[in-house]
């Protein structure tokens, strides 16, 4: 993608109401735009990140044998009130709205109830189980206070899989098996060295459920964290973690986080409220089994902002960058001409580039290519198409050298 072609332009500031140090960076790279307090806009830079975050995660769900579906937004009343959560004091981020009939409807924070209310229509004997289901939705959740940018909205795209089973074994078969998926997803992602799986408030039927919890100074939570044995407690549950992992207190160092994702255990009490039942081999009916998965698409991408950047600008990981290559070209003809075919060349190898093709100031060039945060720089000009060299700077570490054209081929390849 060439620069020029890009309706959106680089700031050296955020609206002044933006206090997120993630949704700065993202608002002045160009990468989101602000509508109103937690709720943003993506912009094309930003829509190439959502997508290889969802790539990545679609294809670790693909590969624990989930199905992707599309579910609606708009979710019927009757449906909630079966579980009694379709009252306000119950679950408090409900945006509800009426049809043309006066039809009181509610805008999806998540689809638990419609999913399963959905399966009575595909599940009725053991035969039709395991199942498991995930969506790429846009979420809706009225927020008392929006903050800390992208990482805490209004409205975010979430990554929500659901599974169904014949037996608590089977269920807590595939529960483990997501905690392995998400782990590669995280890692994949960049973070997972500092993600831990997390000890959370449970349900009815089991004390703990898990969050994926990132260590960063800009989270609203705090975990309790055994380096050693790989423990982290939500703050939550720190009393009865504590007695059930047999781990003293102060040995638990307190840390902030950023959830990323969380899993539930919902036994069979969902499908009991709702009346999913199966039919198994011997012709009785039994309620199926439950899980639900969670992944914030949005939120991870805030999270990444805020952890992987400095005091330049964004610093995106290889596998969820916009592009690859930002290509600057220094001079006239000669460097414009080469920077073309250099551009054309790296495209034709599957290499993403963003070229920067503006006819203004080098030291703009590099200042927009350290703000946006891909990985490879890589500068054309006159003095070094003399010399056969191309420079290339690492935006993680700034290091610059000279490669000739095969050595940088060879590097980018």
């Amino acid at each position: 993608m060439r620069i020029s072609h890009l309706f959106t332009k680089t700031s050296k500031s955020a609206p002044a109401d933006e206090v997120a140090k993630n949704a700065q960076l993202l608002i002045r790279a160009g990468f989101v735009y602000k509508e109103m307090a937690g709720a943003y806009a993506y912009l094309p830079l930003g829509i190439r990140v959502i997508e290889k975050i969802k790539h990545i995660v679609r294809e670790e769900m693909n590969a624990i044998d989930s199905n992707e579906l599309i579910m609606t937004s708009l979710q019927r009343r009757e449906i909630w009130e079966k579980t009694g959560r379709w009252n306000d004091d119950v679950v408090d981020v409900w945006f509800k709205t009426r049809l043309k009939d006066d039809t009181e409807v509610g805008l999806g924070w998540s689809h638990e109830e419609p999913i399963v209310e959905m399966l009575k229509q595909y599940v009725h004997s053991y035969k039709d189980l395991p199942i498991s289901l995930y969506q790429f939705q846009t979420k809706m959740r009225n927020e008392l206070r929006a903050k800390s940018g992208i990482m805490r909205g209004r409205e975010f795209i979430m990554k929500d899989m659901y599974s169904f089973h014949t037996s608590a074994d089977d269920l807590e078969a595939y529960y483990n098996r997501t905690i392995e998926a998400y782990k590669r997803v995280y890692d994949r992602l960049g973070i997972g060295a500092d993600t831990y799986v997390t000890f959370a408030s449970g349900g009815a039927f089991t004390k703990f459920s898990h969050e994926f919890q990132t260590i960063c100074d800009a989270g609203e939570d705090v975990i309790y964290l055994h380096r050693g044995k790989n423990i982290a407690v939500n703050e939550e549950v720190i009393d009865d973690a504590v007695r059930e992992l047999g781990i003293s207190r102060d040995e638990l160092e307190q840390v902030k986080t950023a959830e990323v994702g969380n899993i539930f255990n919902f036994g069979s009490q969902k499908a009991e409220e709702m009346g999913l039942d199966f039919v198994d081999a011997d012709d009785s009916a039994h309620p199926v089994f439950m899980g639900s998965y969670g992944i914030g698409v949005t939120r991870v991408m805030g999270v990444i902002a805020e952890k992987l950047s400095d005091d330049k600008g964004l610093v995106w990981p290889e596998a969820i960058a916009p592009a690859n290559v930002y290509l600057v070209s220094i001079g006239k003809d000669d460097a414009i001409g080469h920077a073309d075919e250099l551009y054309d060349e790296l495209q034709a190898k599957g290499i993403e580039v963003l070229y920067d093709d503006r006819d203004v100031r080098p030291g703009e060039k590099f200042s927009d290519s350290e703000l946006i945060g891909i990985p490879h720089r890589v500068t054309v000009s006159d003095r070094l198409i003399a010399e056969n060299q191309y420079e290339y700077t690492e935006r993680v570490s700034g290091e610059t050298i000279l490669l000739t054209r095969e050595q940088l081929l060879a590097k980018l390849s």
